[in-house]
């Protein structure tokens, strides 16, 4: 039975435990703060195994080769980047008088959303965070600044080649121009100018109230780099994710699941990047960095979790118009609709796939063979669809990218910001509380884009 055949057989009502987990990311920590810190482990095993036991009950054979791969092919090698990108760059040290003004705070995140699409969303907000908590630690109004973080780093900078964000790199292994995803580059354009000056705005409120509060923080006479070696080990980490998509080296079977040696061979470069840094980085770096292991450990043991919850959830949508979610995939026929459906799934599923669904939906709906995507998008292959599926496929992209900073989940950054930003005592908003930051914000500048790019 394939993942599709399996879609088409599960209710809508498997992804209860989803739900479950993520309800219990929103409140636990809020109503029971203690129990969480404690036990969220736990927590994240009991709604997989509620998932997990009475499936691998009903389906057996086919239920845990489909546990199995979701693991294997999915959560290993994204916990493996979280993994390198988090120990690397928690090698790097920025020593020197860099104050958290407005317009140091907003240049910061402006570089940082620069960076994004070439050195992806995670590497990009695991190598800003740093440099911002220190120039901020002595202010007491700042967990606004990690937001926009979220917003702009984590996710909308991430749009302009397929190293920005995992739902890119998917679209250009099956066939779409490295260089075609610059077509973006208006919409990304009119977001993150509006995010950074709103973002320099609402820090100028905080950082005037703040006159007079703020203390001093050590001074020196220059700013200076620390463990800047590391950045060789990002390369590598970079290099290694691209050698993924354009190396073919055949494939082999684990239990009835077909890895990709590339894929192996990526994750094991991953990994020695990261062990290079920790035996070549000077401990005091990683001290004064206030590095832990907390937080890579607290996203290991939650999203564990939630990819066991989600594989439901996901099969279903894979079946498309024979799954549960048919009633949404049929209704989805303009770029307005695509932008949308595919934004709103990924705000709280995984970006990737939901990205792969509708990209074929449109190559179904315009009866475009996969074959010759990177022709009609290039002008190569004259195609009198071809400018419609364009349209299409700007939409799916903008939207899985853009709203993955809808919440904490949304993006694999995501929630490491958040947990780094915490092991750093600033106190970011709820699951909840930070929805009401992105619906507030990035809800009408998604509106917008609408109007000006997709009507």
């Amino acid at each position: 039975m394939t993942s599709e055949q399996l879609g088409a057989l599960l209710p809508l009502w498997t992804g209860i435990p989803f739900v479950g987990i993520l309800l219990s990311i929103a409140l636990l920590p809020i109503i029971a703060p203690r129990h969480w810190e404690n036990h969220y482990s736990k927590v994240s095993l009991f709604w997989a195994a509620l998932f997990a036991v009475p499936f691998l009950v009903v389906f057996r054979g086919t239920a845990a080769r489909e546990i199995l791969h979701i693991y294997l092919v999915d959560y290993v090698p994204f916990i493996i980047l979280l993994w390198g990108l988090f120990t690397v760059s928690g090698g790097i040290l920025l020593r020197g008088r860099l104050q958290g003004t407005p317009l140091m705070n907003t240049l910061l995140l402006a570089l940082g959303t620069a960076l994004a699409s070439w050195m992806g969303t995670t590497g990009a907000a695991m190598l800003m965070i740093r440099p911002l908590l220190r120039a901020n630690a002595a202010r007491k109004r700042k967990k606004h600044v990690f937001i926009f973080l979220i917003f702009l780093v984590a996710n909308i900078g991430g749009s302009l080649t397929p190293l920005g964000d995992p739902p890119l790199f998917l679209g250009f292994l099956h066939g779409v121009p490295f260089s075609w995803t610059f077509a973006v580059l208006p919409h990304m354009l009119l977001v993150a100018v509006i995010l950074l000056v709103l973002h320099y705005l609402i820090d100028g409120y905080h950082y005037r109230r703040e006159a007079g509060e703020v203390v001093s923080r050590e001074k020196e006479e220059v700013l200076r780099l620390e463990g800047g070696h590391n950045v060789l080990y990002l390369a590598g980490i970079l290099g290694a994710v691209l050698l993924s998509g354009v190396w073919r080296a055949g494939s082999f079977s684990v239990a009835g699941v077909e890895m990709e040696t590339v894929d192996v061979a990526r994750d094991l470069i991953i990994i020695a990047m990261g062990v290079l840094s920790l035996r070549t980085t000077r401990k005091h770096v990683r001290r004064d960095n206030n590095f832990t292991w907390h937080p890579i450990v607290e996203v290991g043991y939650l999203f564990a979790g939630i990819f066991m919850t989600i594989l439901p959830v996901l099969a279903i949508l894979r079946a498309g118009e024979n799954g549960s979610l048919a009633f949404l995939i049929n209704a989805v026929s303009r770029p307005a609709h695509y932008f949308w459906a595919a934004g709103g799934l990924s705000s709280f599923l995984d970006n990737a796939p939901t990205y792969l669904t509708f990209f074929n939906q449109a190559l179904g709906r315009l009866q475009i063979p996969e074959a010759s995507v990177g022709g009609i998008l290039t002008g190569v292959l004259p195609d009198p669809s071809g400018g419609q599926f364009a349209a299409f496929l700007k939409a799916i992209s903008v939207g899985a990218v853009f709203f993955g900073a809808n919440t904490y989940i949304g993006n694999a950054p995501n929630f490491m910001v958040k947990s780094i930003a915490e092991s750093h005592r600033v106190k970011m908003p709820s699951f909840f509380g930070y929805m009401a930051w992105s619906v507030g914000i990035l809800i009408p500048l998604f509106a917008l884009v609408t109007l000006v790019f997709f009507r």
